[in-house]
């Protein structure tokens, strides 16, 4: 095995979904079918849009999504008196607050051409819109792989 160091950058476009926490990781790693060749490195996503946000967390129990959705529409509640960014409608500006709340952004170690998630977690998409329409993500990976993409 002769190792060397790779870069694959690429975008992923999510199906769309309603806003709630969605396990996406299934989704993703269909998309990345060139992780299998990464012996060791970082997987690194970025969702390009300022209304949802990645996190990690329960792989499992859907009522932990449906709970994080219930607590975050309390935390930041639509139509509050306050905001003035209001014309792109009432979900708009909460789904901004929440975004930067949760974050843009993802870094997952790669091991032996597997994400190395923990048992009990998986990947959200957090849409904090009723209807965000299809979510792009650029994923970059960089790490070992080894030679002719680990086919010897």
């Amino acid at each position: 095995m002769n190792p060397e160091t790779a870069w694959i950058q690429k975008e992923i476009v999510l199906t769309p979904k309603p806003r709630g926490f969605h396990l996406i990781t299934g989704e993703v790693l269909s998309a990345l079918p060139e992780l299998a060749d990464f012996q060791v490195g970082i997987a690194h996503f970025f969702i390009q849009h300022t209304s949802a946000s990645l996190a990690i967390n329960e792989n499992v129990e859907p009522e932990v999504r449906a709970d994080l959705e219930s607590h975050f529409d309390r935390l930041v509640p639509e139509g509050a008196a306050y905001y003035t960014h209001t014309y792109e409608g009432p979900d708009d500006m909460p789904a901004h607050i929440k975004a930067v709340l949760i974050g843009a952004s993802l870094s997952i170690p790669i091991t032996r051409g597997r994400l190395n998630l923990g048992t009990w977690q998986g990947i959200y998409l957090c849409e904090h819109r009723r209807r965000g329409g299809a979510r792009r993500l650029v994923v970059t990976l960089h790490g070992q792989r080894t030679k002719n993409g680990g086919k010897e």
